[in-house]
């Protein structure tokens, strides 16, 4: 199981201007270093718009790059979030700006294929949140209209929302399994309030990645155990629905700067998590009548 338990992209460099997620330009391929000395063997590539096209993951050696740092740090990366489409969602796009947004999309798709990274997560939150009829639209729309590209590609789309799991379970019907699903965000879940039980009732066939994190309720990123998420239901229910994606560590920053030392203490956390989930799945439970 912990095998399964990855790290999320720049979470073990220093923080960059401030931001608790952004691309590590300075440290990136010191991480594949540093991950394979703590064994975390998966991580999630994180693509910001501001230099998109000067990213590793776009140009071909850069690519080159990475998988001589994979290969000898045995490190693979099967999953991408694309905080590019967030910060520049090209559903809100007009005109030729949207177009351009849309080729990037495309060749961002490309690259991953590249590399074998065959997750591509679209956060529809923050500025990428859909918030109008006509913004869904143009998303749907682009989408199903390169379901033949995706499936070529081996990529599969999957959504980070901040719809309520009725809602979130309407928009994702729209689309096929095939190359369609859902990245389950255990900390965004818990800041908006939602009941695992009642997210996972509705569409727990469709979470392909899984973000471990912690968020107080309507308030920001804190350290595993110390917000409002309920890690035990969350992990039963991965457990009931028999999942078998990665567990990407996207958690807090260390405040005194350490922060391999926190995501090892993330992984145990998780780890934990996982085995209690696992083992109380499994207990037969009996009824006295």
């Amino acid at each position: 199981m912990s095998e399964k338990i990855g790290f999320m992209q720049g979470r073990l460099s220093e923080i960059v201007d401030d931001k608790i997620q952004a691309f590590p330009w300075l440290e990136w391929e010191n991480e594949f270093y540093l991950a394979q000395k703590i064994n975390l063997g998966i991580m999630e590539w994180t693509l910001d718009q501001e230099r998109l096209c000067e990213n590793p993951l776009i140009t071909e050696v850069g690519r080159s790059k990475i998988k001589k740092l994979c290969a000898q740090n045995r490190v693979i990366i099967q999953s991408l979030t694309g905080d590019c489409f967030m910060q520049a969602p090209f559903w809100k796009a007009k005109n030729r700006v949207k177009e351009t947004l849309k080729e990037e999309f495309i060749r961002v798709c490309n690259a991953c294929r590249c590399l074998n990274i065959n997750l591509v997560i679209v956060p529809l939150v923050d500025n990428g949140r859909l918030e109008n009829q006509n913004q869904q639209i143009t998303l749907v729309e682009f989408l199903l209209e390169h379901q033949k590209f995706l499936q070529e590609k081996n990529i599969k789309i999957l959504f980070e929302s901040d719809f309520g799991p009725q809602e979130l379970g309407r928009f994702i019907a729209q689309f096929p399994k095939e190359n369609f699903g859902i990245n389950y965000d255990i900390g965004n879940s818990a800041a908006l309030g939602f009941d695992p039980s009642d997210e996972f009732l509705v569409y727990g066939d469709r979470v392909l990645n899984v973000h471990v994190k912690d968020r107080l309720l309507d308030g920001g990123t804190v350290a595993l155990g110390q917000g409002n998420a309920n890690f035990e239901s969350v992990f039963f229910e991965l457990a009931k629905i028999k999942y078998k994606g990665n567990y990407i560590l996207q958690t807090a920053r260390a405040d005194d700067g350490k922060h391999a030392s926190v995501l090892e203490l993330y992984h145990s956390m998780t780890t934990r998590w996982l085995k209690n989930a696992k083992i109380t799945f499994d207990v037969p439970i009996f009824n006295d009548n």
